[in-house]
């Protein structure tokens, strides 16, 4: 399975993340199933942002009525590990509905794609390639 992404989009997530080191970043992935192709940075409003993070809710349930009326579909969600690697965290998967979205974390500049779902890491992630495109 892989999932294309725009280097633009893969380089504005990248960024976002770098400027809230030592927090973790986080926003929504716009897209599809096959290719984000936008990206929105959200408010981390977790309690502990420099391990945890939390989509501020209003931008999430923005972003579906604007599904709802038409926008862009919300293909997944992104987040920064600052200080550890690009793999999802149990407390990831505690997070996450198996609804299949697509789960982009972001770590020392690597990027990685996982899908929720009901099998894999933590009992809830399938890696999924990731390819970016110009």
């Amino acid at each position: 399975m892989r999932c294309w992404i725009s280097r633009c989009v893969a380089e504005i997530i990248r960024q976002e993340s770098q400027a809230a080191a030592p927090c973790e970043a986080c926003g929504l992935l716009f897209g599809n199933a096959d290719e984000i192709t936008d990206s929105q940075a959200t408010e981390n409003v977790s309690e502990n942002p420099e391990i945890r993070f939390e989509i501020d809710p209003r931008a999430l349930f923005a972003a579906l009525r604007a599904e709802r009326n038409g926008g862009p579909a919300l293909a997944g969600y992104w987040h920064s590990h600052p200080s550890g690697d690009a793999t999802p965290s149990a407390t990831d998967a505690a997070m996450a509905a198996p609804d299949g979205k697509l789960w982009l974390i972001v770590a020392g500049g690597a990027i990685a794609a996982w899908r929720a779902g009901e099998s894999g890491l933590h009992g809830r992630f399938e890696r999924v390639d990731i390819g970016i495109r110009d």
